[in-house]
């Protein structure tokens, strides 16, 4: 690659910023060009290297996006919904590649990435890793081989910290069952079981979310009928192969047509 793409990185101080902060620095294909912080933050005007606790990386956190965006060929954000919108609409005006991994968007919000995508690539999932994406495709065949004898339900686990649920992945595995199935997942969709609820209604996806620790990403797609079981299970150990993904998604699209994709489009599956 005679040109090394320049990527910026927002919320730069969490969890999933600092390990694409990592990734990026120990990448020979890219290079990192800017980190985005919310104004007030303590991180800001600081080397971004130094406030994460290691060298310097000759890189100062900024609250200004666009001005970072200005100077480089591509975000990745991990974020949450209402910043990601923001950053859509700059990183379009920069035409740049927009990586989405944020999760917590409503159809709404999904629906208003609509408009930057008319000018710069977006490439948004709800999990960026291998493994998972090719459970998703997993899903989707089984559902599509068994009749609503079977019942689906995606049970995901995740860390203490984490903020929304179900998680972007098991949303996912769900539209997957879902469009095996024919069906919309918005019509089937059973997200809270609590007191005396009824027999469960046949053909409804079940989805169920544990919290705890610090469990990285566990998620089991459970095919239950009379007298057997299939389960489809995908375990993350390491946060590491979402900031690998979601690098390679900023370097597929480099040169892509303006446009939403998502994960099966960067991995050709």
């Amino acid at each position: 690659m005679t040109h090394i793409p320049g990527i910026v990185i927002t919320g730069a101080s969490g969890r999933m910023g600092q390990m694409l902060i990592k990734t990026i620095s120990d990448s020979d294909q890219a290079r990192l060009v800017g980190v985005v912080e919310r104004t007030g933050h303590d991180w800001i005007g600081r080397d971004v290297g130094e406030a994460m606790g290691g060298p310097a990386l000759g890189v100062a956190v900024t609250d200004d996006p666009l001005e970072a965006f200005a100077q480089a060929q591509a975000v990745i954000d991990f974020t949450a919904p209402e910043a990601t919108l923001e950053f859509a609409a700059l990183a379009a005006q920069a035409r740049c590649v927009h990586v989405i991994g944020t999760t917590g968007m409503t159809e709404e919000q999904i629906a208003a990435l609509e408009p930057a995508s008319r000018h710069a690539v977006i490439v948004r999932a709800g999990n960026m890793s291998l493994g998972v994406n090719l459970l998703v495709q997993l899903t989707k065949k089984v559902a599509a081989a068994l009749d609503e004898d079977f019942d689906i339900e995606v049970i995901e686990g995740h860390h203490h910290h984490k903020v929304d649920a179900p998680s972007g992945t098991a949303l996912m595995l769900g539209e997957a069952a879902a469009e095996g199935r024919g069906v919309k997942l918005s019509d089937v969709a059973d997200r809270g079981r609590d007191g005396i609820t009824g027999a469960r209604k046949r053909g409804d996806i079940g989805f169920h979310a544990i919290r705890g620790g610090d469990i990285v990403g566990e998620h089991d797609v459970l095919f239950a009928a009379p007298g057997e079981r299939i389960v489809l299970r995908h375990l993350a150990t390491d946060r590491a192969i979402f900031a690998r993904g979601a690098l390679k998604a900023a370097l597929w699209g480099q040169g892509k047509a303006p446009g939403q994709y998502d994960m099966v489009d960067v991995l050709g599956l």
